[in-house]
């Protein structure tokens, strides 16, 4: 008898243990992530996708997340109005409360779904599990079932509204039109021409329409476009010696270099996308300086409006010169038997788009958080060892948000896959681009 009184004691004081732990607090920067996490997840998942489908969406997600908050935050503005065509949006009962965080768990939820409507059932699936987790945290101690349905109705008809929104502009289930095999393109000389070794089994260009499509920022569309550098084949010509550095850096590539040039590879078939790493960079950024719920949102909608216009205006000016890859110039006029350290990507060089999505995405975030931080980049951790090159995925570290950018650039040298003016150009138009970003007005002066 003692022992039952004693093992039943027991139990009832586990019992009891259980019931009274404190419920797992987050943070709004943390619920912020989960989302941003999430999205990475799809893209990454997600087959067929590409950098500029990608950007697209994470333009749209990030906007959206923005949107679905910002009317709780006197000192915030929407960006209705602002951008192309954006206009109409859902406004909240004046009358009544909101619990913004349900409205951005719903809007979040709805507008992944929507965007990747192509994703799997399975992914699918987690999408509504952390839509659901979220929800059963966030209403967990509210007794309001008005406000609790109100609030998730209003995230679901921003995210529905946006939706609609971004069917009319031109990019709308691109991953069904990555390649046209109809396209005449030039053939004068310095063009791009497909890539005996390159990352696509396809001889047609990538999305050669992409810069055709609508930008968020209507002053992205009207900023000037870089300048090539015109072909010349001399052995003294500029256009030569850029082609040269290129041929003679493979030749003395150190380690680190070589590690660089595969990290930000960010192959779609296999990773989050050149655009997804910058959303990465930026729930790291998240994670340690633990902004509020507006200014987590604005974070995100910054970066994902930048890296897509970035991407607009990049593939408008690639298919507008059409030049050629160190592949094809060397291998004619420096070294028949030449080969990059990482193969072509399946569309024309001028300007990088690695540099340019990074030069924007970097001038939104130095204006968000400033430029010096320490960053440790994890995005590959786990990957297997590039056997074909014999390198090992290893975490980069940084300490400012530039350098980052910088040698984001840099490593499209390294790999020998875009001559250094591709890279400076695509840096400088980026930042162009992040700093109209940066001068919309997100808030009430």
């Amino acid at each position: 008898m003692p022992f039952i009184k004693k093992s039943f004691f027991l139990i009832l004081v586990l019992f009891f243990a259980l019931n009274c732990q404190k419920k797992k607090e987050y943070s709004d920067s943390e619920i912020v992530n989960k989302w941003a996490e999430m999205s990475l997840f799809i893209t990454k998942n997600t087959p067929g996708n590409s950098p500029t489908y990608a950007s697209r969406c994470f333009g749209y997600i990030g906007l959206t997340m923005y949107e679905s908050v910002v009317n709780g935050f006197a000192d915030y503005q929407s960006l209705e109005g602002q951008l192309s065509g954006l206009n109409n949006l859902p406004k909240p009962n004046k009358n009544s409360n909101y619990n913004w965080q349900l409205s951005m768990n719903a809007a979040q939820a709805e507008i992944i779904r929507k965007i990747y409507n192509q994703t799997s059932n399975e992914n699918k699936l987690k999408i509504d599990s952390l839509e659901n987790d979220l929800k059963k945290y966030l209403t967990s101690d509210l007794k309001d079932n008005e406000l609790i349905v109100r609030s998730v109705n209003f995230g679901k008809a921003i995210a529905d509204s946006i939706f609609e929104w971004s069917k009319s502009d031109g990019g709308h289930r691109g991953y069904l039109k990555n390649f046209d095999k109809k396209m005449k393109y030039p053939t004068k000389p310095g063009s791009w021409k497909p890539p005996l070794y390159g990352q696509s089994f396809s001889h047609f260009p990538l999305q050669p329409h992409w810069g055709e499509n609508r930008v968020f920022l209507i002053k992205n569309k009207q900023i000037l476009a870089p300048k090539p550098i015109k072909f010349d084949t001399s052995a003294n010509s500029e256009y030569y010696k850029q082609f040269l550095a290129v041929y003679n850096q493979e030749k003395v590539l150190t380690e680190d270099q070589k590690q660089a040039a595969i990290w930000w590879g960010d192959d779609p078939d296999e990773t989050f996308t050149p655009p997804g790493h910058s959303i990465y960079l930026a729930t790291l950024i998240i994670n340690q300086k633990k902004p509020t719920l507006i200014q987590s949102a604005e974070t995100f909608a910054k970066v994902g409006l930048a890296v897509a216009d970035a991407f607009t205006n990049c593939w408008k000016w690639k298919y507008e010169f059409f030049t050629e890859r160190p592949n094809t110039f060397i291998t004619e006029h420096i070294d028949q038997q030449w080969e990059s350290f990482w193969p072509d990507p399946p569309f024309p060089a001028f300007p990088s788009g690695h540099a340019i999505q990074a030069g924007a995405s970097s001038a939104v975030l130095i204006e968000l958080f400033g430029d010096e931080i320490k960053i440790v980049d994890n995005a590959h951790l786990g990957r297997k060892k590039d056997g074909f090159r014999n390198i090992e995925f290893k975490p980069r570290n940084f300490n400012s948000i530039s350098q980052i950018a910088q040698e984001t650039a840099d490593s499209r040298f390294y790999g020998g896959i875009h001559i250094k003016n591709d890279n400076d150009a695509g840096l400088e138009k980026g930042k162009e681009i992040g700093q109209n970003i940066n001068r919309l007005k997100w808030k009430l002066k």
